[in-house]
């Protein structure tokens, strides 16, 4: 072998040593790449994951506090209808019972009016003589009283009488006769003195006659 061949072989073998390096140093620059890029798309793949998840959670977390809300919206309207069905109920209950009380107070306040006109009709009279007013004894009692304003036990009588003039009997009518100008009437019961109590009929005519009550009771007590 020439010294030409030689360089030649040299050359070659070392061109395939290149080769061979270069080959070897571009294949595992490849696969680094490649790992690399592997790494990068698991990252990129991890965080769309995790981005994908945190939207999901949020979505999650808005739902349900929109249902809570939306619960004690719910909850708040339901206390609040009850609330106003009670207080609907307190304020029926209150008229119910303020319309029942009106009922009694007019219930009452005309069983008072019935009562004040019954007392009315039921009391007595005591009223100045007229002769029409005898024709009252047809279905009640008729009672003259001579009387006198000089006389004491006369003025004794009448402030008695008209202190308790509700309390004069129903049907008894005590009429006041001036003594001192009533001759004919006098002469026609025989009084002939003050003080004195007649009790006619409806026609005038004398039932009885007596003299010194001294009070409205003492006097009814006398009536026949």
């Amino acid at each position: 072998m020439n010294k030409n061949t030689g360089i030649i072989l040299g050359l070659i073998v070392l061109a395939i040593v290149v080769v061979g390096v270069y080959t070897s140093t571009n294949g595992k620059s490849d696969v680094v790449m490649m790992e690399k890029e592997s790494v990068e798309q698991k990252a990129m793949a991890n965080k769309v994951l995790l981005e994908e998840k945190q939207v999901v959670d949020e979505k999650a977390m808005m739902e349900e506090k929109s249902a809570k809300e939306k619960t004690t919206m719910e909850q708040k309207g339901t206390e609040e209808k009850a609330s106003m069905e009670d207080t609907n109920a307190v304020t029926k209950d209150d008229g119910a019972m303020m319309q029942k009380e009106d009922v009694m107070m007019e219930k009452k306040d005309e069983t008072q009016i019935i009562a004040s006109t019954d007392t009315m009709m039921k009391v007595g009279v005591y009223e100045k003589y007229n002769p029409e007013k005898i024709v009252k004894a047809s279905t009640e009692d008729v009672v003259l009283f001579f009387k006198a304003d000089w006389c004491p036990s006369c003025r004794a009588v009448d402030a008695d009488i008209k202190a308790n003039l509700t309390r004069i009997p129903s049907g008894i009518n005590i009429l006041e006769v001036n003594y001192d100008s009533s001759t004919e009437l006098k002469n026609k019961y025989g009084v002939t003195y003050q003080h004195t109590f007649v009790q006619v009929d409806a026609s005038g005519t004398l039932i009885k006659k007596w003299s010194g009550s001294r009070t409205l009771s003492e006097l009814v007590k006398e009536v026949q």
